[in-house]
C-alpha cells in the first residue's frame, strides 16, 4: 500500500498552485514544553489551507470530457476553494456545496475563485449528500474532499516536504484530522521513508471520527459532531482514509475547545498568524501529548492546516484561550450581604490579577460572586486558591471547567433586583495594574452597600468597572463628593435606558 501511494505522492501536480510551505521552529513553544516544536506552515498557501494540493491534483487528472462537463465538492470550506481556486486555473466550471455554518469568510473567497457556492444543511455530512444528487442530476464529477486516492496523494506532499525540510531525527508528527485525506497521506508517506517516526493524529472532543473508529476497528458514524472546528467537523472518517490510518497512525489525541483556543493563541504569539480552529489542533495536541508523557527533549512537528476564520469568532477564542491555558479561575463564591464584605474577599485573593467581578444584590443574608481569577501556575494554583477561600470562610464552587458557566452564566449575573432600594449606579475608570481593584474598594467601605458590580479585566491600560450602591439623598451627596476627591473618572449612570430596563433596583 505504502509504495503505490508514495509513488503517487511524488507524482503528485500539486505546485501549478501551491508553494512548498515553511517549515518553521516555534521558539516560545520549544522553550515552555522542553522540546523542540517546528509548525509546518499550510496557511501559507495561496487560499490559507493545504486543501489545494488534493483539490488540484485530482482535477488535473480528469479526463477532457470530465473537465467539460464541470465538477461539483461538497466541502466546509477549504476544500471548497482548493477545488475553485483548481477549476479557476484550469479552466474547468465548479460547484461546490457547503453547510450553512461555514464560516462566511470561506464562501466568500470560492464565490471570488469563480466557483458557484452552494450553501445546504448544518453539516458535511447534509452538503455531501446534495452535492451527490447535483452529480447524478447534471452529470458533473464528485471531487471527494479526502476519500480519494489523487487527493489523498496531493496531501501526502506535505509529508514529503516535511521529511525533505528536516533531515535530522523527527519524534513525532501531529496531524489534524477530519475525513482523513491529510493524515492518510502523511502517514503514507513518513511511515514509507522514515517509519520510526510517530503519526499522531489530533481531533476535537465533539468530533472523534477517527478516535471512535480505531477504538471499535471499524468505522462508525457519529451521531452529532461539534461545529467549532468547521474544518474537521465530519461524521464519518473516510473509507480509504481509514484503512491507511488503521495501519499506519499510532494514536489520536483529543483536545477540549478551550486547549484549542489556547492553541491558537500559542500560534499567533509564534507567528503573529490566526489560526482556524482546526488549523491549531495540530498544536493543542503537542501540548498535551507532551504534558501528558511528560516528554522532553524531542523534535515534534505539527501541521497548522489552515487560517480561514471569521473575525466575529476572535472574542470567543479570546476568552476561552485563557482558560485552556489555565491561566484563568472561575468561581462562584458566596459572601455575606454587608459592608465590607467584597473588600475581605479582595484581600482574601491577595495580589493574584482579577480578571472579572460580577455580582447583583438579591438577598438580605447572602450573595452570590460570580469571579476570574488570573493563575500563575495552573491548575495547580487553581485548588490552592479554592483551598484558601474556603479556609477564609467563603463558600466556592469551582466553575473553571463548567460549559454553561463559561458559555452563559457568566454573561447572566444580574437581573431586576427590587429589594436593592435607593440604589444609584456608577461607572468609573482606574487605572489597570494587580491591586488596583482592592484600592478601589478600599474606599467604598465607608457604610454604603454595594448592591450591583461588574468588572472585566480586557487587558488594557484602564480598568472599568460598574457600581451600584444604595444610597439615600443625604448619602449620595457624600458619596458624590468622595468619589471627586479620590481623583476616579466616574459617570452617574442611573438613568441609563440599558440600566432601566434590565438591572433597575427598588
Amino acid at each position: 500500500m505504502s509504495r503505490t501511494y508514495i509513488e503517487k505522492i511524488l507524482r503528485a501536480r500539486v505546485y501549478d498552485v501551491a508553494i512548498e510551505s515553511t517549515l518553521e521552529t516555534a521558539p516560545r513553544l520549544s522553550a515552555r514544553t522542553g522540546n523542540s516544536v517546528l509548525l509546518k506552515r499550510e496557511d501559507e498557501q495561496q487560499v490559507f489551507s493545504f486543501k489545494l494540493r488534493g483539490a488540484y491534483n485530482k482535477i488535473y487528472q480528469l479526463s477532457d470530457e470530465q473537465r467539460k462537463a464541470g465538477v461539483v465538492a461538497a466541502s466546509a470550506g477549504n476544500h471548497a476553494q482548493g477545488v475553485a481556486l483548481a477549476g479557476k486555473r484550469l479552466g474547468v466550471n465548479t460547484t461546490i456545496v457547503m453547510p450553512v455554518t461555514t464560516p462566511g469568510i470561506k464562501v466568500e473567497t470560492v464565490r471570488r475563485l469563480g466557483g458557484k457556492a452552494v450553501l445546504q444543511g448544518d453539516s458535511y455530512d447534509d452538503a455531501y449528500a446534495h452535492a451527490m444528487k447535483l452529480a447524478g442530476a447534471r452529470g458533473l464529477t464528485f471531487i471527494h474532499p479526502f476519500d480519494d486516492p489523487d487527493v489523498i496523494a496531493g496531501q501526502g506532499t506535505v509529508g514529503m516536504e516535511i521529511l525533505r525540510q528536516h533531515a535530522d531525527p523527527i519524534d513525532a508528527v501531529f496531524v489534524p484530522v477530519g475525513g482523513g485525506g491529510l493524515i492518510a497521506g502523511v502517514a503514507a508517506y513518513i511511515k514509507h521513508i522514515r517509519p520510526g517516526i510517530k503519526v499522531i493524529g489530533v481531533e476535537p472532543e465533539d468530533s472523534p471520527t477517527l478516535e471512535r473508529a480505531l477504538a471499535k476497528g471499524r468505522r462508525v458514524t457519529l451521531p452529532r459532531v461539534g461545529l467549532f472546528a468547521d474544518g474537521v467537523a465530519v461524521k464519518q472518517i473516510g473509507k480509504e482514509t481509514f484503512r491507511i490510518a488503521r495501519e499506519l497512525v499510532d494514536e489520536v489525541i483529543l483536545v477540549s475547545t478551550d486547549e484549542i483556543c489556547a492553541a491558537i493563541k500559542d500560534i499567533f504569539d509564534e507567528t503573529r498568524t490566526v489560526a482556524e480552529p482546526a488549523g491549531a489542533l495540530a498544536i493543542a495536541g503537542i501540548k498535551k501529548y507532551v504534558a501528558r508523557d511528560q516528554i522532553r527533549d524531542q523534535t515534534l512537528i505539527g501541521i497548522l492546516s489552515g487560517a480561514n476564520v471569521n473575525f466575529d469568532r476572535l472574542r470567543h477564542i479570546a476568552e476561552r484561550a485563557e482558560v485552556g491555558e489555565q491561566r484563568e479561575a472561575l468561581f462562584a463564591v458566596q459572601i455575606p450581604e454587608k459592608p465590607g464584605s467584597f473588600l475581605a474577599f479582595c484581600r482574601a485573593l491577595g495580589k493574584r490579577s482579577i480578571t472579572e467581578f460580577n455580582y447583583r444584590f438579591s438577598d438580605q443574608e447572602q450573595a452570590q460572586v460570580f469571579c476570574g481569577v488570573e493563575l500563575r501556575n495552573g491548575n495547580t494554583e487553581r485548588k490552592e486558591l479554592a483551598d484558601l477561600l474556603v479556609r477564609k470562610g467563603f463558600e466556592v464552587v469551582d466553575l473553571t471547567d463548567n460549559e454553561t458557566a463559561k458559555l452563559h452564566i457568566r454573561y447572566m449575573v444580574g437581573g431586576r433586583a427590587p429589594q436593592a432600594l435607593n440604589e444609584k449606579l456608577f461607572r468609573f475608570e482606574f487605572p489597570e495594574r494587580p491591586g488596583a481593584l482592592l484600592d478601589f474598594l478600599k474606599g467604598l467601605t465607608r457604610g454604603w452597600n454595594i448592591s450591583l458590580f461588574h468588572y472585566r479585566n480586557h487587558g488594557s491600560a484602564y480598568g472599568r468597572v460598574l457600581v451600584g450602591v444604595q444610597l439615600k439623598r443625604k448619602a449620595t451627596s457624600e458619596f458624590r463628593s468622595y468619589m471627586e476627591s479620590s481623583g476616579y473618572v466616574y459617570t452617574e449612570e442611573t438613568d441609563n435606558p440599558a440600566y432601566q430596563l434590565f438591572a433597575k433596583g427598588g
